[in-house]
């Protein structure tokens, strides 16, 4: 936060000054003499880092008015234009001892140097003033969610927080879109996660480990390219300040949650110690129901089966960061880090199937109950190294990582037909997962002439992912389910990038080459598949100044969007027989052209950042459901009926995969709108609507074996928003309320129906601002529901899931020798562990 307030000081300092050079009696006595530059760049002494927002003011040396003034940027630079004359400048920077040049004569264009600030611990300790980051920070390439400021997360996950950052949505499932496209990429301190189930991995970090969310729509060059929707950046916190610090958080929930985690760090002038640490029970209960309908060949009604589930699911484990930062140099900084999460728990689902016959009369009711447990455990080393040669952006960064992921599910599937004496039905499955990752990186970053610079390096991506998925039906395998899947990954990419300024134009160019070799292989029916592929990705950014306030931008980049985890896995989802879902292990990658054009405008209480976007896609991922052409025979022998009349029923299997399509075509708008129309209250707004235009057809066997073609032609039209208040109320309670809403959507098999959420939150800081009590609902009015409806020639469905219901959260946070308004202003800005790929800034 001391980051905000040294902003708001400078630039209320440099208003003044500004305001008092307007008042001098005849400024066109300065104007009529020639211009020249003082310049200099101003840096922390102690780390040697820039020092952004520092406040430059040249005052008349005989009025001793301000005359100019200026402000430091991300570098450390200013550069001031003044008459030549003789003046004394003065550089400032809140909590930091002030330096002054006296009777400097400015005869030509000057360049005072480096100018080292050190820190006035005096005036440090005596900043009381409380100054809050926005809790959504507008930029020109990304949007950056700032977690700490966000009650209705507190106690929760990262899907949480996700849910709540502008242009990213989380389905119940906890499937992650961007601007409603799911191929996003999502990254963990600047590097790319492959965790083996992304919905589950993101369950299992808890929100308070988070520092901020940066989210990328159309990344440059120096970013992977994979991830057609873009790149959601999720940075953990760290050590910050000097000294032992850091703050203690428990929570405690309905249905059962409890949780504790420590952010904790101690640093020296040489070396940062820095943990997150965290230990979490959380339970969730969920529920859902499919009515379908039947028809036999001659499009009669056959019958109806309606689906009730019932799901209850436990988590427990533990997740850590922990690592040790070293100033090597003034200029060079190495850091390791060591993460570890270890997590287990339940799955228990209980499906109720309701048979009627074709006039709707009651036949059977069949059980189905899921009893699972599974256990995963993820080990990360990660080393960074930054050399920076100057401070003017002159830097070298390397990055090592190696990642370990295993997880192991088993369950017992035990399957009965209710009233009946019909034995019942055993299946368990076990799918056991194995994963290793390792990352290269190097990137060099080498600024030119004023206003330009290069950037080039190499990424080295290789991936080993062995899975095997096994049922057995009453002691036999079942082999049309069960399957070995191995699959290994190896991609190198190279990518360079020029950006330079002029005038009020602002430039980007980039290249990536992307090299990519895939083996997917089915070692149970000995089905090998390698793919390789190289590919060039240019992006391009034009941003156009318009005023201080107001630019435009337009960008374009090339993605693609490899298939991963549940796409690519063909083990099947055993809860219900009848409806399957299985991945698809003969996907091909997506490429999609992406364009931007953006507007960007600050008033004094409003931000608004508007977006028209175009994304061209081929060979687009989408989900089809079909009969297999199996069926599922029962035979129904009430006891309340004649035992020696049984009644055989057949019921056909419906499968769901993803699939490759033609080609999509999405067109879209969106805004975000920041407004606070007073101090206490500060109000985020977004709105996303997009048309998609999909074509495509999908050819598979009915059950006598016959080829079905489906026509997945389809136009979409749809539109999600979400609203968020924040109020400080009377006694300085703080009260949060956001709500969402995601538009109905047709689909080429059917629609997805609209719903809605709403949260809310309540804090308070509380002994003498060194601690802080929320408490927030999630799901205020229990709406949190995915429903859709299918059709399809043999069957008709409505189909409606929720994945957990409302859940109340009461949480603590205490901090240990640290303000609430402690921000990294110790902390290397350009330390690549946590500021993505490349480090790299755009021009100007």
């Amino acid at each position: 936060m001391r980051q905000s307030l040294r902003f708001f000081l400078s630039l209320t300092l440099l208003f003044t000054c500004l305001s008092s050079f307007a008042k001098i009696d005849d400024p066109t006595v300065d104007q009529a003499k020639e211009k020249v530059k003082i310049s200099g760049t101003v840096i922390e002494k102690t780390t040697k880092q820039p020092l952004e927002y520092a406040t430059v003011t040249i005052t008349d040396t005989k009025s001793s008015k301000p005359i100019a003034g200026g402000i430091t940027n991300a570098k450390g630079v200013f550069s001031i234009e003044v008459a030549k004359g003789i003046y004394n400048i003065k550089i400032e920077f809140i909590s930091f001892k002030s330096i002054q040049f006296n009777q400097r004569n400015i005869e030509k264009n000057t360049d005072l140097g480096t100018i080292a600030l050190a820190e006035d611990v005096a005036q440090l300790n005596e900043v009381v003033v409380r100054a809050e980051k926005s809790t959504v920070e507008i930029k020109l390439d990304k949007k950056v969610y700032n977690v700490g400021q966000d009650m209705i997360v507190k106690g929760g996950t990262v899907s949480d927080v996700l849910e709540n950052v502008p242009s990213v949505t989380v389905d119940v499932e906890g499937n992650v879109s961007l601007r409603g496209n799911e191929n996003v990429r999502i990254f963990i301190d600047g590097r790319p996660s492959n965790a083996l189930n992304m919905a589950d991995a993101l369950r299992q970090i808890p929100a308070d480990a988070i520092d901020k969310v940066e989210v990328i729509t159309n990344p440059s060059a120096r970013y992977d390219a994979e991830g057609g929707a873009g790149i959601l950046n999720i940075i953990l916190k760290k050590g910050k300040n000097l000294g032992f610090n850091g703050s203690f958080i428990t929570s405690v929930g309905i249905p059962e949650t409890y949780g504790l985690s420590a952010n904790l760090n101690y640093k020296t002038e040489k070396l940062n110690f820095f943990t997150s640490t965290g230990y979490d029970y959380r339970t969730s209960e969920g529920s859902g129901k499919t009515n379908s309908t039947y028809f036999d060949s001659s499009d009669a009604i056959s019958k109806y089966i309606d689906e009730t589930r019932n799901t209850e699911r436990l988590r427990k484990g533990i997740s850590s960061k922990t690592g040790i930062e070293w100033t090597v140099a003034p200029n060079t900084f190495w850091t390791n880090s060591v993460s570890y999460r270890d997590n287990r728990g339940s799955n228990n689902d209980i499906v109720y199937f309701n048979s009627f016959d074709a006039n709707r009369n009651f036949t059977s009711t069949r059980s189905r109950l899921s009893e699972g447990d599974d256990n995963g455990r993820d080990l990360e080393f990660a080393s960074n190294f930054l050399k920076n040669f100057n401070n003017e952006g002159h830097k070298l960064t390397m990055d090592f990582s190696y990642a370990t992921n295993t997880d192991n599910e088993n369950s017992l599937i035990t399957d009965e037909i209710l009233n009946s004496t019909t034995a019942p039905k055993y299946d368990i499955t076990k799918n056991n997962e194995e994963q290793n990752q390792l990352q290269l990186q190097l990137d060099y970053v080498l600024p030119l002439k004023e206003g330009s610079q290069f950037e080039a390096g190499y990424k080295g991506n290789f991936n080993n992912l062995d899975s095997k998925y096994n049922i057995t039906s009453n002691s036999s395998e079942n082999s049309y389910l069960s399957n070995t899947l191995e699959y290994k990954e190896q991609i190198n990419a190279f990518y360079a990038q020029y950006g330079f300024k002029a005038n009020k134009f602002s430039y980007l160019f980039g290249l990536r080459w992307e090299d990519t070799k895939i083996d997917v292989n089915l070692l149970d029916t000995n089905d090998f598949n390698t793919k390789k592929y190289n590919n060039l990705f240019p992006s391009a950014f034009i941003n156009y100044e318009i005023s201080d306030e107001s630019s435009i931008s337009l960008s374009y980049s090339k993605r693609l969007s490899r298939p991963r985890g549940r796409f690519l896995n063909p083990a099947t989802n055993y809860s219900s027989n009848i409806n399957l879902f299985r991945g698809n292990p003969d996907l091909n990658p997506s490429f999609t052209d992406k364009f931007d054009l953006g507007y960007l405008k600050k008033w004094e209480k409003l931000t608004l950042n508007t977006s028209i976007y175009f994304e061209n896609t081929k060979s687009v991922f989408s989900f089809v459901r079909f009969p297999t052409g199996d069926i599922v025979e029962e035979m129904i022998d009430n006891t309340d009926d004649d035992i020696d009349n049984p009644t055989l029923t057949e019921t056909p299997v419906i499968l769901s995969t993803p699939i490759n399509l033609g080609r999509e075509q999405k067109i879209g708008f969106e805004f975000t709108l920041n407004y606070s129309p007073f101090k206490i209250w500060k109000i985020n707004s977004s709105f996303n609507l997009s048309s998609a235009k999909t074509t495509g057809e999908n050819t598979y066997k009915d059950i006598d074996g016959n080829d079905v073609t489906q026509s997945l032609d389809n136009e979409a039209f749809s539109w999600f928003s979400r609203l968020s208040s924040r109020l400080t109320l009377p006694a300085k309670v703080d009260w949060q309320l956001t709500g969402m809403y995601f538009s109905p959507r047709n689909t080429a098999q059917g629609k997805s129906l609209g719903n809605y959420v709403v949260n809310m939150a309540f804090s308070k800081d509380i002994l003498k601002d060194k601690a802080t009590i929320a408490f927030n609902v999630s799901d205020l009015f229990n709406s949190r529901k995915m429903m859709s409806e299918t059709d399809l020639t043999s069957v008709t469905s409505y189909n409606e899931f929720q994945w957990r219901r409302r859940q109340f959260n009461l949480s603590f946070t205490y901090r240990l020798n640290m303000k609430k308004t402690d921000k990294d202003k110790n902390m290397p800005k350009n330390n690549g562990d946590g500021g993505g790929e490349g480090g790299g800034e755009f021009p100007g």
